[in-house]
């Protein structure tokens, strides 16, 4: 069964779009309450522990909401950690390629797991972790994923991240727990069969050795189109087979579809035939995922337009653009249901994972703010940006 299907639900933006100012990320309440009760309910019958990755979701004035549901936090950083021990309440799990001596002091004390992506770093760092009574993992890399885009494939020749069968052996570390593997991206429960069948191969004896087993991210579990049973039955045969807790650290499962980045057009151009709308948000610097991926956001009120030719009867599409030097500072290309203005709002549709965490001041550009659409119908402004804000990362 699906998600849709076990958790039938009505994703109709309910945001009142006049009442949040321009350029703003804008987060539904109920869109999240309803992923994170699809996450607690795999939680519930697989018997397994789910935590929140601030790399793909790190909006923290909703984690009281996430706290209701998930247990805790997993960090990438120092800074991750320390959001999540500040704001969540809870010591963080803490995954990163290598770690800086001079962060150790502080993440002995916020960090409760703490997974080492190398023999080195585990060697360099074991004494210190084990005195301060850290549950400790090694991250291994399966030598398999499903993941097409290279710059998201941690398994592709030369990757830095994860440990190798021929460089661990069948035995863990003395004093280490745990074990850990991340190769999916936005994939299904299938990708992830599969994936699981691959690290059997090569780590089944670490696997057996181990108290516990974290299966990473990408898992699309809040996706409509997820097989949710199937991942469950996963995970009951890990912890039957292994005798394992089982813990997955989702990003973008608890970010996914729960909210919009609202822009505004500033202007509009016929650039050598082609319709060009200028916005008081960029997609470099606010989106910067739609190019790294890459894909296309929807448009409320807008359809897509292919980028290259039309028909005589086909009407021209209008190109959405940033406001950026950046010469390819663009959305993309989309029909719209009535011929945008000046001053009309731009409605961009699933902008609250991988977007506000990786937002930019390029050119100065005013970031845009953070606010969410109350579960009672109203608007809270959580957070603005000014100058200050651009001035601050520089010097």
């Amino acid at each position: 069964m699906t998600t849709s299907e076990k958790f039938p639900f009505d994703k109709t933006p309910q945001t009142d779009f006049s009442q949040v100012p321009s350029p703003c990320f804008v987060l539904e309440e109920r869109l999240l309450r309803y992923n994170l009760q699809v996450l607690r309910h795999v939680m519930d019958e697989a018997g397994c522990e789910i935590i929140c990755a601030l790399k793909g979701f790190a909006m923290w004035s909703t984690f009281p909401l996430v706290r209701e549901y998930l247990p805790g936090g997993t960090a990438s950083s120092l800074h991750e950690a320390k959001l999540i021990w500040e704001e969540m309440g809870v010591k963080a799990h803490l995954t990163a390629p290598a770690y800086r001596e001079e962060d150790w002091p502080e993440l002995e004390q916020i960090c409760s797991h703490i997974v080492f992506n190398s023999l080195n770093q585990w060697n360099q760092y074991r004494e210190r972790a084990l005195a301060a009574g850290i549950s400790c993992g090694i991250r291994v890399n399966p030598q398999y994923s499903e993941v097409e885009v290279d710059l998201y494939n941690p398994c592709i020749p030369g990757s830095r991240l994860g440990t190798t069968a021929n460089h661990i052996g069948d035995r863990l570390p003395e004093g280490m727990e745990g074990v850990h593997f991340h190769t999916l991206c936005e994939n299904n429960a299938d990708a992830l069969e599969r994936t699981f069948k691959a690290v059997e191969d090569r780590f089944a004896p670490l696997l057996h050795q181990a108290k516990w087993l974290n299966l990473g991210g990408g898992h699309h579990i809040t996706r409509a189109d997820y097989e949710i049973d199937r991942l469950i039955a996963l995970i009951k045969y890990i912890k039957s087979t292994y005798n394992v807790q089982v813990i997955l650290e989702p990003g973008e499962a608890v970010g996914w579809q729960t909210g919009y980045l609202r822009a505004k057009v500033l202007d509009i151009m016929d650039s050598q035939g082609i319709n060009v709308i200028v916005m008081d948000a960029s997609v470099s610097a606010h989106m910067p995922d739609c190019i790294e991926m890459p894909y296309k956001p929807k448009v409320l009120g807008a359809g897509d337009a292919p980028q290259t030719g039309r028909t005589n009867n086909e009407v021209a599409p209008w190109r959405i653009g940033g406001g950026t030097c950046l010469a390819g500072d663009f959305v993309g290309d989309y029909q719209f249901d009535q011929e945008p203005q000046i001053g009309d709002p731009l409605i961009f549709n699933d902008m609250i994972h991988y977007t506000m965490v990786k937002t930019t001041n390029f050119n100065g550009v005013q970031l845009p703010s953070i606010g969410i659409w109350k579960e009672e119908g109203r608007f809270q402004l959580v957070k603005s940006f000014g100058y200050e804000s651009y001035k601050d990362r520089l010097s």
